[in-house]
């Protein structure tokens, strides 16, 4: 995948596309965002504080999400959001902490009100053996009312990273994890050259999903967000 320039995304607001730190900037002042919230501080409902999280994976920066926590939802809530957009592949283990693998762990029932606060960095760490690393900060704090009945709402996240068939250089879709692990190649392929391909000893090559947990254990996808 390309690493050559930053990653880009859309606001989920208003469709305007920019890198990460852009996006924190913009998600503060976007004024479709701000319409949102006028319209959901007038429905009924008790107001609370709201949490915009940087969730970011810790080693490959084209991989980010901006996303919006209440105050009384749990950090299980994000626990089940980050395995459904990015992690989930066989039930592994998984904790928050401050300060890393050595750090504090933080109890999955806390709510984000007892632990959040503006600047504060967590890491959740899902699968011990295989572990995907993922960095949270709080960068933005609002006081009102939710923008969904959910406990977290997505506000953007990256586009799907470039990536070239090893073959061709056309755009490819696929994994070999063989190429990968076994002969130190890229592994990606077209959907041509994905056809006639001919390893087999780690399965056949799996869809590229936007994820940075691809290629890591089983990890196939969807790569979506649960609601």
């Amino acid at each position: 995948m390309s690493r050559g320039k930053q990653s880009r995304g859309k606001c989920g607001f208003c469709g305007r596309e920019m890198t990460k730190g852009g996006l924190s900037r913009h998600l503060s002042s976007c004024s479709q965002r701000q319409e949102a919230i006028r319209t959901a501080n007038q429905e009924p409902g008790r107001e609370q504080v709201i949490y915009h999280l940087l969730v970011r994976d810790a080693w490959l920066s084209d991989f980010w999400l901006h996303l919006e926590m209440n105050g009384s939802a749990t950090l299980a809530d994000l626990d089940h959001y980050l395995r459904a957009i990015w992690l989930e592949c066989c039930g592994h283990l998984s904790q928050f902490s401050i300060g890393g693998w050595g750090g504090r762990e933080i109890p999955k029932r806390s709510r984000a009100e007892q632990v959040f606060r503006l600047g504060v960095e967590l890491t959740h760490i899902y699968d011990f053996g295989t572990s995907s690393e993922t960095l949270i900060k709080v960068v933005g704090v609002r006081e009102g009312k939710p923008l969904t009945s959910h406990p977290i709402a997505l506000m953007a996240r990256n586009d799907q990273p470039e990536a070239r068939c090893m073959e061709c250089e056309q755009p490819a879709s696929w994994l070999c994890l063989e190429c990968m692990y076994e002969l130190n190649e890229t592994g990606m392929l077209c959907d041509e050259h994905v056809q006639d391909h001919p390893h087999e000893a780690y399965g056949a090559p799996m869809p590229l999903v936007n994820s940075p947990r691809v290629g890591m254990c089983s990890y196939c996808g969807p790569a979506e967000p649960p609601y």
